[in-house]
Formats: C-alpha cells, structure tokens, sequence
C-alpha cells in the first residue's frame, strides 16, 4: 500500500508538471530559465518554501532542535522578515531591470568581470554545499525512516550512496530537460502535500505522548521539557544571545532571501512585480509557521526517544519511523521525495542559467545562439550534478551537525555577496575594483577567521573529551577559550569591514562614469498596493513570538 501510494503521488506531480509545461518553449532563455515569465503569486510562493524547504532543512533544523530546543526556530521566523526586506526593498530595484540573474545586476552595476567572479562563487555554494546536502540529507532520511541497511542487506554508508544517485540522476531529468516552469509548477503541488505531511508528524507525535490526546501530549512535552523551551542560548548553544551573532544571523538571512540566484530565480519568472511581491509575502507568512514542521518535532523526538540517539539529524526520520502509521508512510515518503527533488532542481537549473547566462557566452563561445547557450547551461548543469553526488555521501562527516555546516560553508559567500549587493544599490561613486577586491578577499577573510581557527580548538576539544570530560557547557568554554567568536559573530564583524573597503575604494578610486539603472519594459513592475502593510504585519508577528516565549 505505501509503494503504491509513494508511486502514485510521484506520478501525478510528474503527469501535472508536464501537462502544465507542454506549451512552454524550453529552448529559449526565458522559457527555460523564468519559465516564460509566467508564473502566478501562489506558484512562486510554492516554489520558494520548496527550494528552501527540503530534507536538509527538516532533517538538520529538527536534529539542531533535538539537541537545542526551540531557540533554533530563529532560522525561520527572521527568515520571514529577510523575505519581507527583500519583497519591499531588493525585488522592486530587481524586477525594473528586467534581469535573469544576480550577476547580471552585478554587471550593469560594476562590469562584466566582476559578474563572472559572483557567477563562479555562486556555482561553488552550490556544487560544494547545497546540492550535496540535499542529496545527502534525503538519502539519509529514506535510508532511516524505512530501515534500508536492513532491507538491503547493505551497509548504512552504502545505502546512502545508493540513495544518492538515484534521487540525483532523477533530479537531473526533472531539471535538466524541463526547465524552470516544470520545476515551479511540482513544487506547487509539492509544497501543498510537504506541508499536510510535515503536519502529520507533531499530530502524531503528540498523540504519542498524550497517550492518545493531542492537547495532553502538548501539555506533557512542554512541563517535561522546560529547558527544550527557552529562547536564550547558553554558551554551548549554536546561537547563544547576542547582539552580534542576530546581526551575522540577519545577514546570512538577507543574502539568502535577497541575492541568492536559486531563490529569487522563482520570482523573476513572475507575471509582473505585483505577483512577485504577493508570492514572497505568502511565503514569509508560511515561513512564520513552518517551525511546526521543522523544529516542533525535535523537541518532540527528544522526548519519545529520552534523548538518546545515534545522532540528532537521524531525530527527524527516527520520529516518523515510530509515529506515522503505515497507511501514511507511502504518502509522505512521496512528498520528502518531492521536496528533495525540488531544492536540488532548482539549484540546477539555476546553476545551467548562470553557467549558460553568464559564463558561457563570455568565456567559451561568445557569438553562440540563444539556444546553444541554454543547451551549454544544460550540459553544465549534469556535470555540476554528478559532482555534487559524488561528494554527498562525505557529508557525514560534517563535525557541527547538517545545519550547522551548511549556515557556516555558506558564510563565505554570504557576506561578500550580500555587501556588493548592497553597496551596488545604495551607491553610485564605487567602482568594480571595490566590488572584485572584496568578492575575493571576503570569502579569504572568512575561511582563514571560520575555518582555519586559532588554537586549534577541535584538537582541544578532542584531548578534554579523552580526559573524561563530557559536560557541555565544561567542553563549550574550552571552545570559547581557544577561539571566542562564533561563525555568526564572524559573519557580522566581516560584513561591515567588508563594506568600509568598498566605501573607502570608493573614495580612493571613485567611479569616473554615472551609473544611470536601466529600466525595463518586458514586464509591469507596478507594486503591490497592499505589500508593506502585509509586510508590517508580518513583522509583527514574528516580533510577537518572541515575546511570548
């Protein structure tokens, strides 16, 4: 029953997507890449929670919540108010110039160079850190929940590999060969069916531990757990409470929301600016509830299983291993499928319109057709996805958690590219040697600060933990003694250097030509009338959860 329901429900998104997509003209830029500049508020709104709300995203926020509590929700509400930010101030400046891509902003800001160096750092992020975490992420959900290493009779590693391959290589077909509207219109329904399922799993985990009552399991899991419930991290925390680390931790969000190719790629392929901004808002408001689904069950998990498992990103599909019903498992197994299809889709087709948009015509074959270079895009991309599954599977070694390893590797893209950005938009007088020195020295800056540490603390870390010592709040010190700021404070502190370079290039070197934005015709861009009173409104919401806990 569950392989028939798991099959059915693939089908059908896949019969769907094809039927939708059968007249579009994928061979064409804007067919392929914005799916014909086409898509409604509600697709893109599905779209976007898709991209972002995969496997990585449910296994990994649920296992940092696990070990953490609630504090770790912070992810996800300040994202609602990055997407606000981005609706009200990025995607209008956006949309009036009628781009495909980021970089394509960044060359009509700066030069051409410059938007091939943010062109190859945005296809790093992506073959080096999101595709293979997606990958591994879902693999290592299915190989859990449905006891694959024991069905197989295969080793747990081995499993994952498989796991691996086949949801990329099926990827690579959606993708690939159909274009971005294809990819928007699965992740509509998708999206639909990932949020009814990722409902299921605290329903049912409730009734667990309520003996039946979803009101008294509640009432249980938060007297039993009080710790589980407390927003101020410790010391030992992944966001302990300071003014700097919210402030890396927004930036990280803004560049996400705001400059990030697979992401705003959804948006550009909208109708008109009006259902854009309608399809982000609908989105910010969904990400203000979705800790339900991916931070609510890790509390839940840390309860049913006394917090004793192997690892907490294996919480995730050890709770839905022991809650949903079997009637259930085929249906949601569908929609994990589906939601990890999506992220590593759009992420590829991203990456063939970057490749074919903005590398390709420059470096490779400059007199090459429309087509030829969406076909280039396309070649790019499977070669970027065999990569990327070839690395997935090492994702297991990641020392922080899934989470952790995905928010700091991205930090040092984020914080250069959100900078350029800024200033790009904000300024007029800084040249492109500003915008080049800080793309490369940036992400330098961040890997020797994050990654190359100062006294080396995991070998600190490793004697204390020979020498008996377990406490984690003992071990944490020990973290803060030999390196005193975390990855989110780094983050921060190298943003604003980053901006006074660019600002004192500026000054130094000032741009001798008027930078004059070119506006567009290929599309309205008339705002919503209603988009900042919605997005007050949501602001306020998420400010009122805070208050509350």
């Amino acid at each position: 029953m569950g392989l028939i329901s798991f099959l059915g429900f693939t089908l059908l998104v896949a019969g769907f997507a094809w039927w939708k997509t059968r007249g579009t003209d994928e061979k064409s830029a804007d067919g392929f890449y914005l799916g014909g500049r086409s898509l409604g508020a509600i697709t893109i709104a599905g779209s976007l929670l898709l991209t972002n709300l995969s496997a990585e995203q449910i296994v990994g926020l649920n296992g940092q919540a696990f070990s953490e509590g609630i504090l770790v929700m912070a992810w996800e509400t300040l994202a609602a108010i990055a997407i606000v930010i981005t609706a009200l101030f990025f995607l209008p400046r956006y949309m009036h110039k009628g781009i495909t891509t980021i970089p394509e902003f960044i060359e009509e800001r700066f030069d051409s160079w410059t938007r091939s160096i943010l062109s190859i750092l945005f296809l790093i992020a992506f073959g080096v850190v999101l595709l293979p975490t997606i990958l591994y992420s879902g693999s290592l959900a299915f190989s859990t929940m449905f006891d694959l290493p024991e069905m197989l009779g295969l080793q747990e590693n081995t499993v994952i590999a498989l796991c691996v391959w086949i949801i990329g290589l099926i990827g690579v077909i959606y993708a690939i060969f159909g274009g971005l509207k294809a990819v928007a219109v699965s992740d509509l329904i998708n999206a639909i069916g990932l949020l009814i399922g990722g409902l299921l799993i605290p329903y049912f985990g409730l009734k667990l531990i309520g003996d039946g009552s979803v009101g008294t399991g509640l009432d249980t899991l938060w007297t039993e757990n009080q710790d589980k419930f407390e927003l101020t991290g410790n010391a030992a925390s992944s966001i302990p409470a300071t003014g700097m680390i919210l402030t890396g931790m927004m930036i990280a969000q803004v560049y996400y929301w705001g400059t990030n190719q697979s992401i705003l790629q959804r948006v550009f392929g909208a109708k008109s600016l009006k259902e854009g901004q309608k399809g982000m808002m609908v989105a910010a408001f969904v990400k203000f509830v979705i800790p339900i689904v991916v931070v609510l069950p890790g509390i839940i998990a840390w309860h049913v299983f006394d917090g004793n498992l192997e690892s907490p990103d294996k919480a995730y599909p050890q709770l839905v291993k022991e809650v949903l019903p079997p009637a259930y498992v085929g249906f949601f197994a569908a929609v994990l499928f589906g939601a990890v299809l999506s992220s590593f889709n759009s992420l590829l087709n991203s990456s063939a319109t970057l490749f074919g948009f903005d590398l390709y015509k420059k470096f490779f074959n400059p007199e090459a057709s429309e087509r030829k270079a969406v076909k280039a895009g396309k070649y790019f991309g499977l070669g970027l996805a065999i990569v990327s599954m070839i690395i997935a599977p090492f994702i297991a070694n990641a020392p922080d958690g899934l989470f952790d390893y995905i928010q700091q590797a991205l930090g040092s893209l984020s914080v250069p590219i959100l900078a350029v950005v800024l200033i790009g938009i904000l300024t007029k007088k800084v040249p492109a040697l500003g915008a080049k020195v800080v793309l490369i020295s940036g992400v330098v800056m961040y890997i020797f600060t994050v990654f190359i540490r100062p006294g080396n603390w995991e070998n600190a870390l490793a004697s204390a933990k020979s020498n008996g010592i377990t406490d984690t709040l003992e071990l944490a010190q020990i973290k803060i003694d030999t390196f005193p700021f975390h990855f989110l404070e780094t983050m921060a502190w190298l943003f604003f250097i980053n901006i006074i370079i660019m600002l004192v290039i500026g000054l130094l070197k000032p741009k001798t030509d008027e930078y004059i934005p070119k506006q567009t015709e290929a599309i309205d861009t008339t705002p919503w009338k209603y988009a900042v009173v919605v997005g007050i409104l949501i602001v306020l919401l998420v400010l009122s959860t805070y208050l509350i806990f």
